[in-house]
């Protein structure tokens, strides 16, 4: 199994600050533009993805409560309400993307469907076996514990429930690896630190993504969380994967 490293990636490389810390103060600077650099620099790709991954839980039965962790501005949560008309609960560490995410909530009259609130993904606030699916979009790379954070999610899914991961990867094949490492080192940071004014968060990006043990080295760490990975669906030429999980 491909170990985290003992020197995690951080947004601003702080030595008095923790991971957590620095993602939750990057998370709150960008807010007001995430969800327009995510359509941006996706060139709107993101929303098959999110569709896709959504769609992975249509056959789960029961499926009467869902957990979107990492839930930024809402919109897998809002997504999997609406496909799949079953309450939503989404946690986030970090305020200012939740406040926005609360503000689509209300905009689409969905209060009483989708509950937002601010939680470390390390210490989610739900009993044992609460949900029957949980999911996470784009956010796992971001746990300042990948083999915590993984397990406190499998700690809320019941027995036969379904974990649902949507996670930048890395293209392997000739000439999209190429593209992809091209775009993602010279061009992602400079549209992201125009549009954001953060120079670091979009540099942070890419960054985490060439650190996080994509396709089968991130599935020991879901085997090893509790869960058995059971699907893998690539997308876009690798760019994405789905990771598909039962309990």
């Amino acid at each position: 199994m491909q170990e985290q490293t003992t020197t995690p990636i951080k947004p601003y490389n702080q030595e008095d600050q923790s991971k957590a810390a620095e993602v939750e103060q990057m998370f709150n600077a960008i807010a007001p533009k995430y969800d327009l650099l995510n359509h941006l620099l996706s060139m709107n790709i993101d929303k098959g993805w999110r569709k896709k991954a959504i769609n992975s839980l249509k056959d789960l039965k029961p499926l009467s409560r869902i957990l979107d962790v990492a839930t930024g501005t809402g919109d897998l949560a809002i997504l999997a309400n609406k496909m799949l008309n079953v309450p939503v609960s989404g946690t986030d560490l970090t305020e200012g993307m939740i406040e926005i995410g609360r503000q689509k909530v209300a905009k689409l009259g969905l209060e009483n469907e989708i509950s937002l609130s601010k939680a470390d993904s390390e210490a989610l606030p739900f009993a044992n076996g609460e949900f029957d699916a949980v999911t996470v979009a784009f956010g796992v790379r971001n746990y300042a514990h990948l083999d915590k954070g993984l397990a406190e999610m499998a700690r809320v899914l019941r027995p036969g429930g379904r974990m649902v991961i949507l996670e930048f990867s890395r293209p392997r094949s000739f000439p999209m690896k190429q593209l992809y490492m091209f775009y993602f080192r010279n061009i992602l940071p400079i549209i992201g630190r125009c549009v954001s004014k953060d120079r670091r968060a979009y540099e942070y990006l890419p960054e985490s993504v060439l650190a996080f043990p994509d396709g089968t080295d991130f599935e020991e760490y879901l085997t090893n969380a509790g869960v058995k990975p059971v699907k893998r669906i690539s997308l876009t030429f690798g760019i994405a994967t789905i990771y598909i999980a039962e309990k």
